[in-house]
């Protein structure tokens, strides 16, 4: 009787994961390269109209929150990835099978939607600085803001993307929860000349920490204005603080391997 042999080698177990996403990610943008507009036409319709109608001191302000915007709607996409893989093509199924954990799988899409918003990021950091000088510290206070923005914004969607029951559900909920988040912050707009009760709302955002830590750091708050807590580490702390207890919540409520 045939028994089977031993194989030659063993094959690494770990860290192959977030090369595998990251490779998703590419593949799609570079089998589709119309798949790099889309990233950058949604926050540039906005640019486009606050350009003509608002004053032109308010545009790299605008751009700013351009990226934030990108950002926050990275989340919309990790919903409707994990949703479709678990609605449609049941490839979630594999990954629970296998000893990839929920976390990992969050990042690992995560990761797979920053790449194909890079393209974005390059267009409108390259804006940014063709209209303003930014300093270097300013450059690290954006990437702070948008890592902790997506890693908490990633979170959310696929908390959500766990509860939805048909394919038809994605884009209404997707839609209207991040497109309203990235409204009811200020990012495109400054934050000092929303209406008193808009703004007590906005301070309850994660997003409007992130735009005012950046805005500071550029250097674009008009002299006298104070905004946040107005300390950098204060409104840094409680972007960091509010963005981990929203994943760790998220990730609470996220179902992983339940119908």
């Amino acid at each position: 009787m045939a028994t089977a042999s031993a194989p030659a080698f063993d094959l690494p177990h770990r860290g192959r994961v977030f090369p595998a996403f990251a490779l998703i990610g590419w593949r799609w943008i570079s089998r589709n390269p119309a798949a790099t507009i889309a990233p950058v036409l949604l926050p540039f319709i906005f640019l486009f109209f606050l350009k003509l109608i608002s004053p032109p001191g308010l545009f790299p302000l605008e751009i700013v929150g351009a990226m934030l915007f990108t950002t926050q709607n990275i989340g919309n996409w990790v919903l409707g990835d994990s949703a479709y893989w678990r609605l449609e093509s049941s490839l979630q199924d594999l990954f629970i099978a296998s000893p990839l954990t929920k976390v990992g799988y969050l990042f690992g899409i995560a990761v797979a939607n920053m790449i194909s918003a890079l393209p974005a990021y390059v267009v409108l950091g390259i804006l940014l600085a063709s209209v303003v000088h930014v300093p270097w510290f300013a450059w690290l206070a954006l990437t702070g803001s948008i890592v902790l923005l997506w890693i908490l914004f990633a979170a959310i969607g696929i908390a959500i993307s766990s509860r939805l029951r048909s394919q038809r559900e994605i884009w209404p909920v997707g839609n209207l929860l991040f497109t309203s988040l990235g409204m009811l912050s200020p990012l495109y707009l400054p934050i000092w000349l929303l209406p008193p009760i808009w703004r007590a709302v906005a301070y309850f955002l994660p997003g409007t920490y992130a735009a005012v830590i950046v805005q500071t750091n550029v250097g674009l708050l008009p002299a006298g204005v104070h905004v946040g807590f107005g300390s950098t580490w204060i409104d840094a702390g409680v972007l960091a603080v509010s963005a981990l207890a929203g994943t760790a919540i998220a990730l609470r409520l996220y179902r992983w391997g339940e119908r």
